[in-house]
């Protein structure tokens, strides 16, 4: 019993060592560095210059993008971009333009003034938000297609790591330099340190074309529907309604339904957890030397090991044990902040709470990412990953934006404790999926 143990465990970490999974590295940070940028730091700086704890909950809806990508997905999915797609191919001449694209806006970014222009800084902070949300786009229908589908685990648990690298970088990295050198400058560094995606892009090759049944079960569809083979309306229809049409309709509208309804829970509690950590620490009496130190660079080594064990647990455990498990375990973790808010600005307890939400968090990550890519067609990769994870960040933007509201109106020990029951309608769906039988064999 030990020694097959062992053995599936080995089996399990070896695909780690797979080149196309390594290279999912470079492509995370790249997708992490810009999110870090609107997210945290964003926050933590309007803090530090006396903006209001209220504005500072609606500037969560600067991630708005995120939440609304599928909208132009599907041009990403068809639109082969001239004179480079046939030089670079499709999805690697997508990601090149957005990332400088995104250059240029950080740095403008960097050079607003929060205090006499708050629009213009918000304007520019969903500009941000929206180049990174369509890199975003390509870099998930990247990973889906240049990975088989036993590598989707390891492939999530990849991603995040680099995704946790970059916003190292533009969270922890960017405090450090602001207490040592303006925020424009700031900005202008992370700016030019996203030029690592370019790298990327330049290193790695083109996806192999797959999914062409589905595509043409859809194109049969389209031609029924418009009463044409080809043009716009035919066009329009496979880019948009079929990725769409194709989902509601593999298990039917009602699991459809469930399984989407899910993706928006399952993550919440933490969400609105992690929209309020940073000003909570702020206001609980921490310097940004210290939220740098323990929430950033210490809370990723936890981030990192979860991410690793959440890989792993699929593989092992599971897919629906791996959510359940990881779920719960979020729910808890949360509570640490109340413990915080008691205890107040003591440095180890700060360390303590971190490694645990961290490690629950990293973990949760992986299986869901698993999930979500597992849940994909490949005829319509970027369009149908861009709708799922696009709704798995509505709890971060829509349902977050009250919770500087929430905080101000309950306090931190009951804000908290409020953001642990949020997890637990995420649960419940969870285990309606698993009942119905449905939603949770595609990833496995």
């Amino acid at each position: 019993m030990a020694e097959a143990s062992l053995s599936r465990l080995k089996h399990a970490l070896a695909v780690y060592g797979d080149r196309r999974v390594l290279s999912i590295l470079l492509f995370g940070f790249s997708s992490g560095l810009p999110l870090a940028l609107t997210g945290s730091t964003l926050s933590v700086w309007l803090a530090d210059i006396g903006v209001s704890l209220k504005t500072i909950g609606f500037f969560a809806a600067v991630a708005m993008p995120y939440a609304l990508k599928f909208l132009w997905a599907p041009l990403v999915d068809r639109v082969r971009l001239p004179g480079l797609a046939p030089l670079m191919g499709h999805r690697r001449s997508w990601m090149l333009v957005t990332q400088l694209a995104l250059m240029a806006a950080i740095v403008a970014l960097g050079n607003s003034v929060p205090q006499q222009e708050p629009m213009l800084t918000a304007a520019l902070a969903v500009l941000v938000a929206f180049l990174s949300a369509t890199q975003d786009i390509v870099i998930d229908a990247y990973r889906v297609e240049i990975l088989r589908a036993d590598q989707y685990a390891a492939g999530a648990a990849m991603v995040q790591f680099g995704y946790r690298m970059g916003m190292l970088v533009s969270g922890a990295g960017a405090l450090f330099l602001a207490d040592r050198m303006p925020w424009g400058t700031v900005f202008a560094i992370v700016a030019v340190i996203q030029a690592v995606g370019v790298v990327a892009v330049l290193m790695n090759p083109e996806p192999a074309a797959r999914g062409a049944e589905d595509l043409a079960a859809e194109a049969a569809v389209a031609k029924r529907v418009t009463g044409r083979s080809s043009g716009l309306a035919a066009w329009l229809y496979v880019a948009v309604v079929a990725p769409f049409h194709e989902f509601m309709t593999r298990n039917g509208v009602g699991t459809a339904l469930l399984i989407l309804a899910f993706i928006v829970f399952y993550k919440f509690g933490d969400a609105l957890a992690g929209s309020m950590t940073n000003p909570f620490l702020i206001k609980l009496g921490f310097t940004k030397s210290e939220i740098a130190e323990v929430v950033k660079l210490f809370g990723l080594v936890a981030t990192l090991a979860g991410l690793a064990l959440g890989g792993v647990m699929i593989r092992l455990l599971g897919l629906f044990r791996a959510l359940m498990i990881c779920g719960v375990l979020q729910l808890l973790s949360n509570l640490m902040f109340v413990a915080q808010a008691t205890v107040g600005a003591d440095i180890g307890f700060l360390a303590l709470t971190i490694a645990v939400e961290n490690l629950a968090g990293g973990m949760g990550s992986a299986v869901f990412v698993a999930y979500l890519s597992g849940l994909c067609n490949l005829a319509f990769t970027a369009t149908q990953y861009a709708l799922l994870s696009s709704l798995a960040v509505v709890g971060r933007t829509v349902l977050s934006t009250g919770g500087g509201a929430i905080a101000e109106a309950v306090g931190w020990v009951h804000f908290f404790m409020l953001t642990s029951l949020a997890a637990v309608p995420g649960l419940l769906l969870l285990l309606l999926l698993r009942r119905a039988g449905m939603g949770l064999r595609t990833a496995q």
